[in-house]
């Protein structure tokens, strides 16, 4: 019997688990399907602010260069989600691949890191659109959105907890908690529609904004570097790098260049939320590779587009200060109407994120539950082939965090826990080279180890930029779901409890036993038998 720390769950184990009656998800989702999932969730807000803010902080016009270095990193780790995704087609990402290659202990702590990750991602992404749409309300009602709150209800300090309600930022949950609940095709089909709005209004800005490029505005490309100064960053709230070293940042140059592309890198987050999705592909091997890494190129040519475009537009001495935007550039020529577009754009943006980082965690939770880490009742899928309850519990979380609760520094945290997920999936990409080479891949990460290491590293270059504090809170929240496994994942945990010859129970909560340790269905006369109410796979919405 092995170690509960260190016991594995096999690849042929896991795939054999999704076609467990009661817990099944359907294979409704194409490449095409897979891309639109990775572009709605990469672009959002960021690209019509973080754009702005970097060229005039921190690397002027070479912030499209920037964009270029932080896709080739971010590509590095991309290669390998998609051979992971590829040879191990289901739901969880990190948190199946790493039980697959290091064992259910650590599978345990990416899993809940990964809910970290994406609970507070949803949560920080819904309060942004609020922002958006009281921004989209003041411009109708022609009120000051520095003064005018249409979506907060507030009864006292609204940076405090319980100080306010932002009932923007629930509505926007509790709508897509629903959406999510009715079927993952129907979600990818209205994701399309809103995806197709916010791409448009992007090509708008890029063409439009063409034919006001000054060529002299790019020089210099890679201007002077200057002394940071003093930002405030002190103690445990600069980052780890400079608390250890004691070095401090420029703005400009070559030093600013490589900043930039560790801020924008964060631009590029969100397509590892593609491969959550493995276990509803209908042919993963083939789509999950072009899925991923072509929703990474499809962002990366917008990402370069528009830093071309701004830059090219105005100076980039016009785009310093913190409250710069694409806005910025446009006023400058007199194009008033470029506001409305970007909160359209945003509100189109952000409400992809959402959706998408919330089908995300549902899928994660639905794996770990599946496999007894948490109650196998929040696995039960409902007559649509998706995880009601757990879907549920993830939209009433993720809405309360939302309404009541401030986001300031936690934003941090989702930037750690995506980091650290790479990082190991990273690093089990080499181990299940040398323990499982027979497996038949999908997709092959060319130069291993060369690739997953330099991913490695530059992952852990981007967290040691992260504040110190971030880190404090980031260890507390892993001692804690220490502590969570010890008490309830170890002793449920269904790998565990066929270990000891015991039955799991299954998803309705009775001891009667579990289809986990039966074998898989042999086809749709044995699957009505078990679960009459259960779609064929294939069927869809």
């Amino acid at each position: 019997m092995g170690s509960p720390f260190t016991r594995v769950k096999s690849v042929e184990q896991s795939i054999a688990n999704t076609d467990e009656p009661g817990t099944r998800l359907r294979k409704d989702l194409t490449w095409w399907d897979l891309t639109v999932f990775g572009v709605a969730v990469v672009v959002g807000a960021g690209i019509f602010t973080l754009t702005a803010r970097t060229a005039g902080n921190v690397a002027g016009p070479s912030v499209s260069l920037a964009f270029v270095l932080a896709a080739v990193a971010c590509g590095l780790a991309a290669l390998c989600y998609a051979e992971f995704a590829s040879t191990v087609p289901v739901a969880g990402s990190a948190y199946t691949f790493s039980y697959a290659t290091f064992g259910e202990f650590v599978a345990w702590i990416i899993g809940w890191d990964l809910i970290l990750e994406l609970s507070l991602a949803a949560s920080v992404v819904a309060k942004g659109w609020s922002h958006y749409l009281n921004e989209f309300l003041c411009l109708i009602f022609g009120a000051d959105p520095a003064e005018t709150s249409y979506t907060l209800f507030s009864w006292g300090d609204p940076d405090t907890a319980f100080g306010s309600f932002d009932w923007g930022a629930v509505l926007l949950i509790l709508v897509l908690t629903v959406l999510l609940a009715l079927g993952t095709k129907l979600s990818s089909m209205v994701s399309l529609v809103i995806t197709a709005i916010k791409v448009a209004v992007v090509l708008l800005v890029i063409v439009v904004g063409a034919f006001y490029i000054s060529p002299k505005n790019y020089s210099p490309y890679i201007p002077p570097s200057e002394a940071a100064g003093d930002d405030g960053a002190t103690g445990v709230h600069q980052t780890l790098f400079s608390l250890v070293t004691g070095a401090g940042g420029s703005h400009y140059g070559w030093y600013g260049l490589l900043a930039a592309a560790s801020l924008v890198f964060f631009a590029f987050i969100g397509f590892d939320v593609v491969a959550t999705t493995a276990e509803e592909v209908r042919n993963p091997q083939k789509d999950l590779p072009r899925g991923i890494l072509g929703s990474l190129a499809i962002v990366t040519v917008l990402y370069v587009a528009v830093s071309l475009v701004l830059t090219g537009m105005v100076s980039y001495t016009a785009l310093q200060g913190s409250n710069a935007t694409l806005a910025t550039a446009f006023g400058a020529h007199g194009i008033t109407w470029a506001q409305w577009v970007i909160v359209i754009g945003a509100l189109a943006g952000l409400t992809t994120v959402v959706m998408v980082m919330m089908l995300g965690q549902t899928r994660v939770g639905f794996a770990m539950a599946r496999d007894g880490l948490f109650p196998r009742g929040l696995a039960k899928t409902g007559d649509r082939g998706t995880p009601v309850r757990m879907t549920f519990l993830v939209g009433g979380v993720s809405a309360f965090l939302a309404g009541f609760l401030p986001m300031g520094d936690l934003e941090e945290m989702v930037n750690i826990g995506t980091l650290f997920a790479f990082v190991l999936v990273c690093i089990g990409v080499v181990a299940l080279r040398r323990t499982r080479p027979d497996l038949k891949r999908g997709f092959r990460v060319p130069l291993v180890p060369v690739v997953p290491i330099l991913a490695v590293l530059a992952c852990l270059w981007l967290m040691l930029n992260l504040s110190a504090l971030t880190w404090i809170r980031f260890l507390c929240w892993m001692v804690l779901g220490f502590v969570v496994y010890l008490l309830y994942g170890m002793r449920h945990s269904v790998l565990g409890l066929q270990e000891r010859g015991e039955a799991p129970p299954n998803p309705d909560g009775d001891q009667t036993g579990s289809a986990a340790s039966a074998p898989a269905s042999d086809g749709p006369e044995t699957e009505s038998a078990a679960a009459p109410a259960q779609p064929a796979p294939d069927v869809k919405d």
